[in-house]
């Protein structure tokens, strides 16, 4: 008997024993870097439109474009990193990027306009410290976040990133060149080119399909002669970020609140992030405990960036799709991306090329990975109970009024400034309504039925 105890405490397995979760393998350096690549050749638009748009707009000197370019990326590495890493209570320990750039820039130049840019830079300082101060008070209400008001969120959130993305190759509405049928065959050349290689690769290179329908894309933008690389070798060798480069600071509350009540929008907005993501790699967590874990990283980086001229730094959905579509889980893969990012601020070389990667193409992969996104919503919704009236009634509303000002843009036009900066966000919008909807049907009116049926019983017994 001694010894079929000794036998089975002998299999029994030690944590040391357990076997490593795929979101914490370590890979070959070498794959992580070339994985690690990928999602940076896929996301690195982002940044570089996100300072082109405000260097345009603000008619920066064309030195500080650079400086300002140089911090995005290194931000943006050292972001990836904290969330991927997750040092102390900063970081989720998912495989996430982090990105300037969507509603967060837009309230950065409508305050830099108004106010100028060391306010500017004094608000998003400031909302970072906001972040920290609402984050317990939030953390309290992420009871009233379900899957079916996360779901919800994150379907939004894919429809206004594959619009983000379609936009890329087909240009704007009445701008000159929208719809250009040679931007609209490069895109859809680019999601033929990964469909064929997702149909033909099998192991490693199938898991890269993303990135090599990039290059193959940009490949063909360059026999086709759209591509103008006359800039890529001007210049110097390295970039180094500027601290403050519009001067020191100015603190003005007034004007950061637009940008602190969307950062309301962005915690809802991290909340369901942080899930999906936690799903797309099969991980089991903690919403009470990780989500503000992926806020604090946020902030922090936000906090920092501030200090370098940047509008909110924020987590990105984008890459949660080319975790999905690669299968590739590692959020080692996201950190080795946040180091490229990294030597790219400082490299000039590396990201002028870069940039002139044709927008068509970085589209065309951005509308795939995007639509993922998509999908991952619908999965969750899936999971919803919504054979349950109430609970489709829940996301039809929500889904109406989310939608709203992302296929109809303007739609909010009439309304004040700060008003309308809010609505225009479709993801805020959306995740209001399924939220205080939620609350209505599945917490308020149980509790007032339950008393109208104990007062009818009490006056039954009299």
């Amino acid at each position: 008997m001694f010894t079929q105890r000794q036998t089975l405490a002998g299999t029994d397995p030690s944590p040391a024993d357990q076997p490593t979760h795929p979101v914490d393998e370590s890979r070959p350096l070498g794959r992580i870097l070339l994985f690690g690549i990928q999602h940076v050749l896929v996301m690195a638009a982002t940044p570089i439109s996100a300072i082109f748009l405000m260097s345009a707009t603000l008619r920066l000197d064309p030195a500080l474009t650079v400086k300002l370019l140089s911090a995005a990326f290194v931000l943006s590495g050292i972001g990836s990193l904290v969330q991927s890493l997750g040092p102390w209570k900063f970081g989720p320990r998912l495989p996430f990027v982090m990105l300037p750039g969507g509603a967060p820039l837009i309230l950065f130049i409508a305050i830099a306009e108004q106010h100028g840019l060391r306010t500017a830079t004094g608000a998003v300082i400031l909302t970072a410290a906001f972040y920290f101060v609402v984050l317990p008070v939030f953390s309290r209400l992420l009871a009233f976040f379900p899957s079916l008001v996360i779901g919800t969120m994150i379907v939004i959130v894919g429809v206004n990133l594959v619009k983000v993305g379609a936009v890329l190759v087909t240009g704007r509405p009445g701008q000159p060149g929208f719809a250009d049928p040679s931007n609209l065959a490069l895109g859809m050349a680019t999601i033929g080119f990964t469909v064929v290689f997702y149909l033909l690769f099998t192991g490693v290179l199938r898991q890269l399909a993303v990135m090599l329908g990039l290059l193959a894309g940009t490949a063909l933008a360059a026999v086709l002669g759209t591509i103008d690389a006359v800039g890529v070798t001007e210049g110097g060798l390295l970039n180094v970020p500027q601290p403050m480069p519009f001067g020191s600071p100015e603190f003005n509350l007034l004007a950061a609140v637009p940008l602190m009540l969307y950062s309301l929008a962005s915690m809802a907005e991290a909340t369901g992030q942080t899930v999906i993501n936690a799903q797309a790699v099969g991980k089991t967590i903690d919403q009470r405990t990780d989500v503000p874990k992926t806020i604090r990283g946020d902030a922090l980086t936000s906090f920092f960036g501030g200090f370098f001229g940047l509008p909110l730094m924020v987590t990105s959905g984008e890459n949660i799709g080319i975790v999905r579509v690669t299968g590739v889980r590692s959020r080692f893969v996201t950190a080795a991306a946040g180091v490229v990012l990294i030597v790219i601020g400082f490299l000039a070389p590396v990201a002028r090329a870069i940039s002139v990667i044709p927008s068509a193409v970085i589209g065309g992969t951005a509308m795939v990975v995007f639509a993922v996104i998509t999908v991952l919503g619908v999965q969750m919704l899936g999971r919803s109970d919504l054979d349950k009236h109430t609970n489709t009634f829940i996301s039809a509303v929500a889904l109406a009024l989310g939608l709203l000002p992302i296929l109809i843009p303007g739609v909010y036009a009439g309304f004040p400034p700060n008003l309308r900066i809010l609505l225009e966000s479709g993801v805020a919008v959306g995740a209001f309504t399924a939220a205080v909807l939620n609350i209505l049907f599945h917490h308020v009116r149980p509790g007032i039925a339950a008393r109208l049926t104990a007062g009818t019983r009490t006056e039954s017994i009299r």
